[in-house]
């Protein structure tokens, strides 16, 4: 790639995370309580699926097994870090009352009222579960990022950035083929 080239996508890159910067400031901000309460009440939500796991016991496959049991694409994504292209996801118009649980292992990872429109491509959180995730620096772009995985079973989840909505200015911006909607029933 030319240095030319790459200047361009770079600057259309940067332009693009700035329109969608913009778009997080029309997100009305949730007070502080509810931030906490969406972050320790999500087990009350669990009560009706008894198919979502909710403890954080480590689960360990071999590399076949995993190939095994997940979709190509959330195998390239769990499994060696990958991204899915943008706008691909169906869960970026996933607006039910449920919880977002890991396509590796179900532990559940974000509350749908935690979930909001980031105008990224990829569906996006403004906090998480409390203890689902490990994070560590990735460098690969150059410019250094926090990744995050599941702590069950160590999938790659996404990176989290610092320009997400108030109360906590975060973007958990994640891999929709990382991610499993399981609907709260009425």
């Amino acid at each position: 790639m030319n240095r030319r080239v790459f200047l361009l996508g770079a600057a259309a890159v940067a332009g693009g995370f700035g329109m969608a910067r913009a778009q997080y400031r029309k997100v009305a901000a949730a007070p502080a309580s509810t931030v906490a309460e969406l972050q320790h009440d999500w087990k009350r939500l669990l009560a009706s699926n008894a198919s979502v796991a909710s403890d954080a016991t480590p689960v360990v496959m071999t590399d076949a097994q995993w190939r095994k049991q997940l979709s190509p694409a959330a195998y390239a994504v769990l499994r060696h870090e990958g991204t899915e292209p943008p706008w691909t996801s169906p869960l970026n118009d996933e607006h039910r009352p449920g919880i977002f649980v890991c396509a590796g292992c179900a532990l559940p990872l974000f509350t749908s009222a935690m979930k909001f429109d980031s105008g990224t491509g990829w569906p996006s959180y403004f906090t998480t579960i409390p203890g689902v995730f490990a994070t560590k620096t990735d460098l690969q772009l150059i410019v250094p990022r926090t990744e995050y995985h599941c702590v069950k079973c160590g999938g790659h989840q996404g990176h989290v950035f610092d320009d997400g909505p108030q109360p906590t200015g975060l973007r958990y911006c994640n891999n929709g083929v990382a991610l499993r909607f399981v609907p709260l029933h009425a």
